[in-house]
C-alpha cells in the first residue's frame, strides 16, 4: 500500500497550489513541499528492506482479462530514480520560490510540477508496462505545461509543442511495442516479463518490438536525430530546465532502457543500434554545445552529450558498462540541476543569459561562481568529483569490448573525442562567464541571489564533492543495488575506488583535459570553420514542416468540408450501406427462431402515430417549430413502447432526455431562421429518396434479422446477480452503478467536458438575434406572463422532491441519479424561462462548472475508496442495518456513485440550457466562471 502512496501524495499535492494560492509565496512553496517530502519519507522507510536485496510489490486487478492491474514495485532501480525525483524535486521546489517573479503564478507553476512528479514516479514504480505508458503519456502532457508556463512567448509554445510532438510520436511507438510484448509473452507484468528475454528474443517480432521500444526511449533521451526539442525546450523557466535534464523527462528515456534491459539487451541488434545511437548523441551534443552563445543552451546540448554516453555504455556487451551507465545517472543528476540553477542564478541577477555579455562575474558574485565552477569541473570529470569517477569506468569499458567487430578501437577513440569537447565547452563555461574581461550591456549590474536560491546549489555541490572523495560511503550500496536491478542478476567485480593506479583510462582522461584545454584556448579557428558551415534551425524547420502539414489537411479538407449538412449525411449513409450489403447477402433468407409477440390496437395506433410523426417532421422542416413539435411527438411514442414492453427505467429516461432536448431546440430556435426557402430540386430529391429508401431497407433488414436470430441472452446474468452482487433489485440501475460503473464513471466524464466545450463555444458568440417572429409581429413586451411565473414557482419544490424521490429509490426501483438529475435541471431551467436570469441568479449561486467537477470527481473518489479495502477500483458494498423507527435498512456504496451521476447531470445540462438562453440577455456568458 505504501508504493500507491507514493505516487498518491505528490497526485494529491498538485491541488495543494491551488488552495494555498492566496498565502504568501515562502508558505505556499512550503505547503506544496510537504506531500513530496512525506513521500520521500515514505521511500526512506522501505529503503533498508530495498538493501537487503528484497523487491517490494503492490497489486490491484483493474481489468484481469485484458492484462490491465494497478501494479507497482520498488527495486533498486527504481528506489534510485524515486530518490533523484523527490530529492531534486524538493531542491527544486526551495529554488522556483525565488526563481519566479512576483507576476508568475506560483500556483499554477507548483500544481503542474508536481503532476509532473506524479507521473515520473508512476514510470519508475510501474510493474505493468500498460499502466508505465499512460505514466510516461503524462509526463509528455505535464511537461508540455510546464515548458509553456510563460504561454506569452512565441518560442516557450513553439518549443512546448515541438516537445510534446516528438514525445507524443515516441510514445505511441512505445504502446505499440508494448502491446506486442503482451501479444508475445501474454503478460504486462514486469515481473513475469524480465524473466523471458529467451522467448521473446527468439520471436520473429523480436526486431520490430525492439526498434518501437528504443524509438519510445530516445526520442523521450533527446537521442540522435531526435534530439533537437531539447535545446528548444529551454525556454522553460530555470527550475524546470533543472528538473526535466537532470532526474526526470530525458531520464524517463534512460530509465525505460534500464529498466528493459534484462529483457530486450543481449542480441546483435540492441547492441548494435544502441551503441551507434548512443555515440552519435554523444559526439554531437559535444560539439553543438561548444558553439552555443546562450548559457542554457549550452547546458541542453551537454545533456544531450551526457545522455549519449550513458546510452551508450547500455549498448556495450558488458556488465560493468551497465554499472557505468548507473553510476553515471546519479552523476549527472547531481551536477546538471546545479549547473543549471545556478545558470538561472546568474540570469535571474543579470538579466541575461548571453556568454558574449556575461564576463568577469567572479567579482559581482563570487559564492555562485565558486559554486558553478565546481559543478563545471565535475561535468568536465576533473579528479576528486563525482563526474570523474563515472567517466573513468565509461573510458574502461570502452576498452573491453567488441561490439563493432574489427572496427570497435574506434569507440575508446570516439569516446576520447567526445571528453575533449566536454572539457572544451566545460572551460568555456566557466572563463567566459566568470572571467573573461568586465560585462557588457547587461541590463542591471550582477550581485549575489537570495539567501535560500543559492542553498539547492550548495547541497548538490557538497555532494558533487562527496561523492568524489568518499563514493563507496556515499553511494555505495544505492549504486548496487540499482545496477542488481538494471541486469536482472548478479553484479560483476567492479571497484568505486577513486585512484586505479597509472592505466590506460587514467591516460584517457589526462589526454581529454589536455587537448580540452587547448582546443578552447584555440576555439577561434574552430568557430570560424563552424560559422562556414550552413546554419540549421531545428524549430524553424519543424515549425515549416508542421505549417505544411497543417496547409495539406486544409486542402483536404476543403475537398470534403462544403459546410452543407446535406452532403456530409449523404457520405455518412453511403458508406453505412456499402458496410451494411455485404454482410446481409452473406446472411441467406432469414429464418424464424423466436416467436413473435402479436399486435394488438393499442401497439398499431402508437405505431402509426410515429410513422405519421416522422413523414411530418420531414415534409415540414422548413417550418422549424412545426418539425420540432412532431418530432417531439415521435420521443414521445418511444417513450410508450419503452412502457409496453415492461422497461419503465428507459421511459423515464427517455422521456427526462426529450424534454430537456425541447427545451435545447426551443432555445436554439430563437436564432435561426423561422421558414426558409425551398432549395431542393426533382433531381436532388430522387437521388435523396432513392439513398434515403436504400438505407431504410438495408436497416431494416438487419433489425429484422436480428430481430428472428437467437440471440445469447446476458440478462440472466444480471437478473441473477443484482440483488446478490449489486445489493439493488432494479437491474438496470445496479448495471450502471455496479457492473458496468466504468462505463458510466466514462460517460459522465465525456458529458461534463462536452458541457464545458459548448460553453466555451458560447462564450461571446456573436448571434443574430431576431426583433419579430416569423410574421413579423414584435415580441410580446411582457418577457414573463405572471401566469407562468407563479406556475412555475409552485411546482419547482414539488419537482425537487419528485427528483430526490426518484434519486433515493433508484437502486430498488425505477429511477437514479441519471433520472433524478434531468428532473433536476429541467425544474430549474424552467424557472429562467418563466422567472428570468435576474430572478434566478439573486436566489440561485451555484456555479455549473463546480457542479460536473464535483459529481466526476464524488464518482471518481468512491471507486477509489475501494482501494482502502484493498478491492479493485468502483468495488460496491452494501449492507443491512437495524435503526431505530426506522427499522431494517439497506445502506449501498452505490448511491454515492449515483450521487456524482446527479450531480455531473445537473451541472452539465443547466450549463448548456441556461448558458444558451442568456445569449439574448445581459448575462452572456463571457468566463467560465459565470454560471
Amino acid at each position: 500500500m505504501e508504493l500507491l502512496f507514493l505516487v498518491l501524495l505528490p497526485l494529491i499535492g498538485s491541488v495543494v497550489p491551488v488552495l494555498t494560492k492566496s498565502w504568501s509565496r515562502s508558505y505556499s512553496a512550503l505547503a506544496t513541499a510537504i506531500l513530496p517530502a512525506a513521500a520521500l519519507a515514505v521511500v526512506l522507510q522501505l529503503a533498508p528492506a530495498i538493501f537487503s536485496g528484497e523487491t517490494l510489490f503492490y497489486q490491484m486487478p483493474w481489468v484481469e482479462a485484458l492484462g490491465l492491474s494497478l501494479s507497482f514495485r520498488l527495486d533498486g532501480l527504481s528506489l534510485l530514480f524515486a530518490l533523484l525525483i523527490l530529492c531534486i524535486g524538493l531542491l527544486v521546489i526551495l529554488y522556483a520560490r525565488y526563481y519566479l517573479a512576483v507576476t508568475d503564478s506560483m500556483a499554477r507553476f507548483y500544481g503542474f510540477l508536481m503532476l509532473f512528479m506524479t507521473a515520473m514516479l508512476g514510470i519508475v514504480l510501474s510493474n505493468n508496462l500498460l499502466q508505465l505508458w499512460l505514466f510516461w503519456e503524462l509526463t509528455s502532457i505535464s511537461s508540455f505545461l510546464l515548458i509553456s508556463f510563460w504561454w506569452h512567448r512565441a518560442d516557450a509554445r513553439s518549443g512546448a509543442r515541438m516537445a510534446l510532438t516528438i514525445t507524443g510520436f515516441g510514445g505511441l511507438a512505445l504502446l505499440a511495442g508494448i502491446l506486442l510484448i503482451g501479444q508475445v509473452l501474454g503478460s504486462f507484468e514486469l515481473d513475469v516479463l524480465l524473466s523471458k528475454a529467451d522467448v521473446l528474443q527468439q520471436h520473429s517480432l523480436y526486431p520490430v518490438i525492439l526498434i518501437l521500444v528504443l524509438l519510445g526511449a530516445f526520442t523521450k533521451s533527446a537521442q540522435f536525430p531526435f534530439h533537437f526539442w531539447l535545446p528548444n525546450a529551454m525556454s522553460a523557466p530555470t527550475p524546470v530546465s533543472a528538473y526535466l535534464h537532470s532526474a526526470t523527462m530525458v531520464k524517463a528515456g534512460i530509465f525505460l532502457l534500464a529498466r528493459m534491459y534484462p529483457l530486450l539487451a543481449g542480441s546483435d541488434l540492441w547492441f548494435l543500434l544502441v551503441t551507434i545511437t548512443g555515440m552519435t548523441t554523444l559526439l554531437v551534443g559535444a560539439y553543438l554545445a561548444l558553439f552555443q552563445h546562450d548559457l542554457k543552451g549550452l547546458l541542453a546540448y551537454s545533456t544531450i552529450s551526457h545522455l549519449g554516453l550513458i546510452t551508450l555504455l547500455l549498448g556495450l556487451d558488458t556488465d560493468l558498462a551497465t554499472v557505468a551507465a548507473i553510476f553515471h545517472i546519479i552523476n549527472h543528476a547531481i551536477f546538471k540541476a546545479s549547473l543549471f540553477m545556478a545558470a538561472g542564478i546568474i540570469d535571474h541577477e543579470s538579466g541575461s543569459r548571453d556568454m558574449r555579455k556575461l564576463n568577469g562575474l567572479w567579482q559581482f558574485m563570487p559564492v555562485t561562481a565558486t559554486l558553478a565552477m565546481v559543478a563545471s569541473a565535475s561535468m568536465a570529470g576533473v579528479p576528486l568529483l563525482n563526474g570523474f569517477l563515472s567517466k573513468e569506468m565509461f573510458f574502461a569499458e570502452t576498452l573491453h569490448q567488441d561490439v563493432l567487430g574489427a572496427l570497435s578501437w574506434l569507440i575508446p577513440v570516439l569516446a576520447t573525442v567526445a571528453a575533449t569537447l566536454s572539457v572544451a565547452y566545460s572551460a568555456r563555461f566557466i572563463h567566459d562567464v566568470f572571467f573573461n574581461g568586465q560585462p557588457k550591456g547587461l541590463p542591471r549590474t550582477p550581485h549575489e541571489p537570495p539567501r535560500y536560491m543559492r542553498v539547492p546549489v550548495e547541497i548538490l555541490v557538497a555532494l558533487c564533492i562527496l561523492v568524489g572523495l568518499a563514493p563507496q560511503y556515499i553511494v555505495g550500496d544505492l549504486l548496487a543495488v540499482a545496477s542488481s536491478a538494471a541486469l536482472g542478476g548478479p553484479l560483476p567485480q567492479y571497484s568505486l575506488s577513486i585512484w586505479h593506479g597509472v592505466n590506460l583510462p587514467l591516460l584517457m582522461s589526462v589526454m581529454a583535459m589536455t587537448l580540452g584545454i587547448l582546443l578552447y584556448s584555440n576555439r577561434k579557428h574552430l568557430f570560424r570553420f563552424q560559422a562556414e558551415l550552413p546554419e540549421l534551425n531545428p524549430l524553424q524547420l519543424f515549425e515549416q514542416k508542421i505549417k505544411a502539414l497543417l496547409n495539406n489537411a486544409q486542402r483536404w479538407h476543403q475537398r470534403f468540408e462544403s459546410a452543407e449538412l446535406q452532403r456530409y449525411l449523404l457520405w455518412m449513409f453511403l458508406i453505412v450501406v456499402v458496410l451494411l450489403i455485404w454482410p446481409l447477402q452473406q446472411m441467406g433468407q432469414f429464418t424464424r427462431h423466436t416467436a413473435m409477440l402479436p399486435i394488438d390496437a393499442l401497439m398499431l395506433a402508437a405505431m402509426l402515430v410515429a410513422i405519421i410523426a416522422a413523414f411530418a417532421t420531414v415534409l415540414c422542416q422548413r417550418q422549424r417549430l412545426l418539425a420540432l413539435v412532431m418530432i417531439s411527438i415521435v420521443g414521445l411514442v418511444v417513450t410508450l413502447i419503452f412502457v409496453r414492453f415492461s422497461a419503465p427505467d428507459l421511459a423515464l429516461t427517455q422521456l427526462s432526455v426529450e424534454v430537456v432536448t425541447i427545451v435545447l431546440l426551443m432555445l436554439a430556435l430563437f436564432f435561426l431562421p423561422h421558414k426558409i426557402s425551398r432549395a431542393s430540386n426533382a433531381g436532388r430529391l430522387i437521388r435523396d429518396g432513392a439513398i434515403a429508401s436504400v438505407c431504410g431497407v438495408v436497416i431494416g433488414s438487419l433489425s429484422y434479422a436480428m430481430m428472428l436470430e437467437p440471440q445469447q441472452r446476458i440478462s440472466d446474468f444480471f437478473l441473477i446477480n443484482a440483488k446478490t452482487g449489486g445489493g439493488g433489485y432494479n437491474v438496470v440501475n445496479v448495471i450502471l452503478v455496479d457492473f458496468r460503473g466504468f462505463d458510466t464513471l466514462g460517460e459522465i466524464t465525456v458529458l461534463g467536458i462536452a458541457a464545458l466545450g459548448i460553453f466555451k463555444l458560447l462564450t461571446r458568440l456573436p448571434l443574430f438575434k431576431p426583433s419579430s417572429d416569423a410574421e413579423g409581429r414584435q415580441w410580446a413586451l411582457d418577457k414573463h406572463p405572471m401566469l407562468l411565473a407563479v406556475v412555475s414557482q409552485a411546482l419547482l419544490p414539488l419537482a425537487l422532491l419528485v427528483s430526490v424521490y426518484i434519486f433515493f429509490r433508484g437502486h430498488n426501483l425505477p429511477g437514479g441519479g441519471f433520472v433524478a438529475g434531468l428532473i433536476t435541471a429541467i425544474a430549474i431551467i424552467l424557472q429562467y424561462v418563466a422567472q428570468g436570469v435576474d430572478w434566478v441568479k439573486q436566489r440561485l449561486t451555484l456555479e455549473y462548472h463546480r457542479l460536473v467537477a464535483a459529481g466526476v470527481l464524488i464518482s471518481s473518489l468512491t471507486g477509489a475508496a475501494s482501494w482502502l479495502f484493498e478491492r479493485p477500483f468502483l468495488t460496491s458494498w452494501f449492507d443491512y442495518f437495524q435503526l431505530p423507527l426506522l427499522g431494517e435498512i439497506e445502506l449501498a456504496s452505490a448511491i454515492a456513485f449515483d450521487l456524482g451521476v446527479y450531480l455531473t447531470v445537473v451541472g452539465s445540462t443547466l450549463m448548456i440550457l441556461a448558458n444558451l438562453g442568456k445569449m439574448t440577455t445581459d448575462h452572456r456568458p463571457v468566463h467560465e466562471g459565470q454560471n
